[in-house]
């Protein structure tokens, strides 16, 4: 058997914070945006925070029966884009709603998942990306799951449809 591990910062089991219901949260360890004023800066070296079998993450976030959905941010889920990927078919297959807080927008993963096959699985398995760095003169606190103005609430399942971002409703 094959372990496969992933580099993360932490996680959080229970999170109310992090997208609707109750949420399985895996922060990633990681980042090449590394945008003034993030609140996890920690997460930017990809050599820090620790290695974690994804079977084992995924087990976790399974054993409880009242959580609503899997919510991937980081540092920067698509950096680690085949465990990212694996880990949200498996909250697809235990019937939770997956969101991904990106620094990408949605048009540029469009373009790089046209010669990397994992980033294709990975969107086909988010229900939302909130797409696009912090920008810290844009910082907002009136937007919806947004830390800056530029960044989007994207329903990624319309949007791969329509091949256009299309807002959450």
């Amino acid at each position: 058997m094959v372990v496969v591990v992933m580099q993360i910062a932490g996680i959080v089991e229970d999170s109310i914070v992090d997208g609707p219901g109750l949420r399985f949260v895996v922060f990633t360890q990681g980042c090449q945006f590394r945008c003034a004023g993030c609140h996890n800066p920690d997460t930017w070296d990809e050599s820090g925070g620790e290695n974690i079998d994804v079977a084992k993450l995924i087990d976790k976030m399974r054993a409880n029966p009242l959580t609503d959905g899997l919510t991937l941010s980081g540092g920067e889920p698509f950096e680690q884009v085949a465990d990212s990927a694996q880990l949200a078919a498996a909250a697809r297959s235990f019937g939770l709603n997956v969101w991904v807080f990106t620094g990408f927008v949605f048009e540029e993963l469009c373009r790089l998942s046209e010669s990397d096959a994992s980033i294709s699985e990975f969107l086909g398995n988010i229900d939302v990306l909130v797409d696009g760095p912090y920008v810290e003169s844009e910082r907002t606190l009136s937007v919806k799951w947004c830390q800056s103005r530029n960044q989007r609430v994207l329903d990624i399942r319309q949007s791969l449809v329509t091949g256009a971002p299309v807002l959450l409703e």
